[in-house]
């Protein structure tokens, strides 16, 4: 397998659109990175670019050592597999998993091995003499992956794979990449819009936006540390909670105030805060630092609303709070927590999860101890 290099990759369309711009990654060998964002971000331009298929506009791009910027696709060592599997529906499954190889004149013995344990490999020892037609969309999609593995390339790339399949169908074939690739050890480069794909799939994830980076980082790290309110807002269903309020301080820490009341703050924020008290702050937390209701005469560092809506979700539930200010907070509690639409609450916060940001540039702030993003 390979590394593979991009190094201030640009795309620009006529007319100066620029599609992605300044790209800089090293994706490690053996790695499986996520591309994710929303549509339009770039994302599939910079895998088209790595795979050849859209030609650079500025910068390098290099698959294991070797600059393949002026190497034709065929050439790159790569496999791609596309959104609409590509099969060709006049071939067996066999046919189209040997496609390839015969193209390239290789042995017959050579092809059927090779073709035998991709099957393997994926369970489709007894579909192969079936025609794509004669298959499910996840078959289909098996098919695809093993027309990928029989070329044994240096990189795999992914674009949207799953965008077809029905819910159930692409828990179940996540899964089987995510088997696939530890099986493999393979360097593999995946694109898709669906955050569940890339926090469940990846070891690392790019967030993309603009056709620019906004962060890399593994996946949880991603969760937790969000480097901007792009980022904050992107990852995580529902999204980030946010505040707008100041830092202040307060006998011999800190708080943060807000439209409806005041935070105190541990100790690593209020230190790392003390540079900002003078600039409009965002306060961030995940639906899950909210705690189950108590008396909101008595509730401290409580987040104080009337419950909107309440969304059942089985083993847990959304609840939806309304401040005063208009502001609208999303809980995620346990399902035997009991909430009533229309009633006062106050939701216990947990402080141990906060994240900060500068409300003019959206980028985040480091705690006491930790490193800028």
């Amino acid at each position: 397998m390979a590394e593979v290099v991009l190094a201030q990759v640009c795309k620009e369309y006529d007319g100066g659109v620029r599609a992605v711009d300044a790209f800089s990654l090293v994706v490690r060998d053996g790695e499986f990175l996520v591309l994710v964002g929303p549509s339009g971000c770039g994302k599939s331009t910079t895998l088209r670019m790595v795979a050849g298929l859209e030609t650079i506009s500025s910068g390098t791009i290099s698959i294991g050592g070797r600059c393949v910027n002026t190497v034709p696709p065929k050439d790159r060592d790569i496999a791609m597999v596309f959104q609409n599997y590509a099969l060709y529906p006049h071939m067996t499954v066999y046919d189209n998993m040997a496609f390839g190889l015969k193209l390239r004149s290789f042995p017959k013995r050579e092809i059927e091995k090779r073709v035998g344990e991709a099957a393997e490999i994926l369970g489709l020892g007894d579909l192969l003499r079936r025609l794509p037609k004669q298959l499910s969309g996840g078959q289909r999609q098996r098919v695809a992956l093993g027309r990928a593995i029989v070329r044994k390339p240096q990189v795999f790339l992914f674009d949207e794979p799953l965008s077809n399949l029905d819910a159930k169908m692409r828990v179940e074939m996540r899964s089987e990449l995510n088997r696939l690739h530890h099986r493999l050890k393979a360097t593999m480069i995946y694109v898709t819009h669906d955050q569940v794909e890339a926090m469940t799939m990846g070891d690392r994830i790019v967030v993309m936006a603009d056709g620019t980076i906004q962060q890399v980082a593994p996946p949880l790290e991603v969760y937790r540390r969000p480097a901007n309110l792009f980022v904050a807002g992107f990852i995580g269903t529902p999204p980030m909670n946010m505040l707008r309020g100041r830092f202040e301080l307060q006998g011999g820490g800190g708080c943060f105030r807000h439209a409806q009341g005041v935070i105190a703050l541990p100790t690593r924020w209020s230190s790392a805060l003390q540079p900002f008290a003078e600039r409009e702050l965002l306060l961030g937390f995940r639906p899950e630092s909210l705690g189950g209701a108590s008396s909101p005469d008595t509730a401290k560092d409580a987040i104080c609303g009337t419950v909107d809506v309440v969304e059942p979700m089985g083993a847990e539930t959304f609840v939806q709070v309304l401040m005063s200010d208009g502001t609208r907070i999303v809980a995620r509690v346990g399902a035997e927590c009991t909430f009533v639409p229309g009633t006062t609450v106050a939701l216990p916060l947990d402080c141990g999860q906060l994240r900060f940001f500068e409300a003019a540039s959206g980028q985040a702030i480091p705690a006491e101890g930790e490193e800028v993003q």
